[in-house]
């Protein structure tokens, strides 16, 4: 036989049994699904529409285990990343008062007319654009108000009497334990994100966290929390595909007591707030949460899961403030999340959720990294929001 020949053939035999081994090796070129994190997301924009590509985000900032978020050292840090994450909403309708008052030789009819024109076109929600314009209008009515630069006060002022709403405080450690969050809001807004994000907060807190997986008609939910828990380095709790997600819940918060867990946080599916079985489906789930932490204890009937948090897309501006309305009408949700604001113009409307709904804000998203998550501040975020770039 040709020399030559044998060694093409020699060469042929080697390069099968390569492509054998890696093969096995490698679980890509056999067809299955190793579970890996997504591609990093395009950079969010204020026409970003509702879906399960959207609720993927965030695990791209992970690195194979979770850098513990920590405390901002100081003040000026926590100011200055406010500053950051709404840059953008300063674009929008701030902007566009900025640049009244700035142009404007003195107050008068005319300024107040162009105020009024910005608030009613703005996100914030007419009811919320008439409280900022009565405020307004009362301090032009006065004698001690004769300068543009006091009604931009005014304003500011105005705007933090509106955020400031009275919240609570998080008993993390209640008796009977553990303490249990559940999570609800439609696809897309980021809930499964956020979750695995405070649950990386209370990890770095010294708390033993469970992950509750009740979104389970969602199997990318699931196998997303599933990460957020091995890297945070956290329990997890599932059921099996298309179980139902109240007895998971259920059971997830039962598990959490037997043992030893300090905090639950149960994810749920999304849900339209205009699909009213859905919504009744939202009840059941919070009945099923609130019988898991009865049961044994002597808490009052109407005892229930210690915080209810609806997460809400800053992006979808005045559509945000209307499903919160809905969600408002079918659960008694404790606090509000507002994901999103560093990539919109639309952050205003967190003024208008505050305004109409008297429920407090949590945390609000200001980016995609863990610290990013931050507790929501009423000055801070009105200080952010109203800063003035060009005389700082």
């Amino acid at each position: 036989m040709d020399p030559l020949l044998i060694i093409a053939l020699v060469v042929a035999v080697v390069a099968a049994a390569g492509f054998v081994v890696l093969r096995r090796r490698d679980p890509a070129l056999t067809g299955s699904v190793d579970l890996q994190l997504p591609p990093s997301p395009a950079p969010a924009t204020d026409d970003s529409v509702e879906g399960d590509a959207a609720e993927d985000g965030g695990l791209e900032a992970l690195p194979e285990r979770v850098a513990r978020p920590t405390a901002p050292k100081d003040r000026d840090r926590i100011e200055q990343r406010y500053r950051d994450g709404l840059a953008k909403t300063r674009g929008g309708f701030v902007a566009k008062l900025a640049s009244i008052f700035k142009s404007a030789p003195k107050v008068d009819d005319d300024l107040r007319d162009q105020v009024e024109e910005v608030l009613f076109t703005s996100d914030i929600g007419t009811q919320t654009a008439q409280t900022l314009l009565d405020q307004v209008t009362g301090a032009l009515d006065r004698d001690d108000v004769a300068d543009a630069d006091a009604v931009w006060g005014v304003i500011r002022a105005a705007a933090l009497d509106i955020v400031d709403v009275d919240a609570a405080p998080q008993d993390f450690a209640p008796d009977p334990g553990p303490y249990v969050l559940l999570m609800v809001g439609v696809n897309g807004v980021g809930k499964t994100t956020t979750l695995g994000k405070l649950a990386a907060r209370h990890a770095a807190q010294g708390r033993k966290v469970l992950l509750v997986a009740a979104d389970t008609f969602r199997a990318a939910a699931v196998e997303q929390l599933e990460v957020w828990a091995q890297r945070v380095g956290c329990g997890i709790h599932k059921g099996a595909d298309k179980a139902d997600p109240s007895s998971v819940i259920f059971d997830g918060i039962r598990k959490g007591r037997e043992e030893g867990y300090d905090v639950v946080l149960c994810d749920t599916a999304g849900r339209l707030q205009t699909r009213t079985e859905l919504m009744d489906e939202l009840q059941k789930v919070g009945r099923a949460a609130g019988k898991a932490i009865r049961a044994g204890t002597d808490l009052p009937p109407d005892a229930g899961a210690h915080d209810t948090f609806l997460v809400l897309d800053a992006t979808i501006g005045q559509n945000a403030l209307s499903q919160a309305k809905v969600f408002k009408e079918t659960m008694d949700f404790t606090g509000l999340v507002v994901t999103k604001l560093d990539g919109t113009a639309k952050g205003g409307v967190v003024l208008g959720i505050c305004d109409e709904l008297g429920v407090p804000i949590r945390h609000i998203g200001i980016g995609e990294g863990i610290d990013d998550l931050r507790d929501f501040e009423p000055r801070a975020f009105v200080d952010a929001l109203f800063f003035d770039e060009e005389s700082a």
